[in-house]
């Protein structure tokens, strides 16, 4: 060892440099083949297109790609069946390491809901527009006895008037009741009453 560290010594100077590079790249081999191996960077999974599918038959790919996942929310879709997978993250198709988790967005298993809007003193026009825009679709107007005329004064489904804000299924058949302008008599009792072609009701 005394011999070979005196020839060493010895060595010009561009041979120490060379030693030295060589030894540093030996180094940097080793530690970047090691991080190689510890993050898997070679090893990839393709997330599978399971949307549309029930969580347990969308529960078979993820194993079978040695995936694991997560349902973190639930959402109305038309465009799956209820309970279906909406979407994923990460999205269908990406390259993730194995066992990764996927986070999955299920379609509600319900009916659709949306909330009453306060309509009370709105005019009849505005009060329809404000039901529409939430998504209702079948509405109907009931005239009743009042000072103002087409003044909206409440939201009314199967027989029962709806407080704003409560939460009601889209397809509910609603009844917008709207005050005639004409004073005397009490809704409660009010005349028997007849749908017209628009669905809006009107006292015989």
């Amino acid at each position: 060892m005394k011999n070979i560290w005196e020839q060493f010594m010895n060595m010009p100077i561009l041979a120490h440099l060379a030693s030295a590079v060589f030894v540093v790249c030996f180094l940097v081999f080793i530690v970047l083949r090691g991080m190689d191996e510890y993050t898997r960077h070679n090893e990839a999974v393709i997330v599978p297109d399971v949307k549309g599918l029930q969580m347990e038959e969308a529960a078979i790919f993820f194993k079978n790609n040695g995936l694991r996942y997560v349902i973190v929310e639930s959402v109305y879709s038309k465009e799956v069946k209820p309970g279906a997978i909406v979407s994923v993250n990460p999205s269908f198709g990406e390259k993730v390491k194995e066992g990764r988790i996927i986070y999955v967005t299920i379609n509600e298993t319900g009916t659709e809901k949306a909330t009453i809007p306060d309509v009370a003193d709105l005019s009849f026009r505005q009060a329809l527009m404000k039901l529409q825009t939430q998504g209702f679709t079948t509405i109907e107007t009931k005239y009743i006895a009042g000072p103002f005329q087409d003044l909206a004064i409440a939201v009314e489904c199967n027989g029962r008037e709806l407080k704003p804000g409560e939460s009601v299924p889209l397809t509910s058949r609603l009844i917008l009741k709207v005050s005639d302008g004409k004073m005397g008599g009490d809704s409660d009792n009010s005349d028997a009453i007849q749908s017209d072609e628009t669905g809006t009701v009107r006292p015989n």
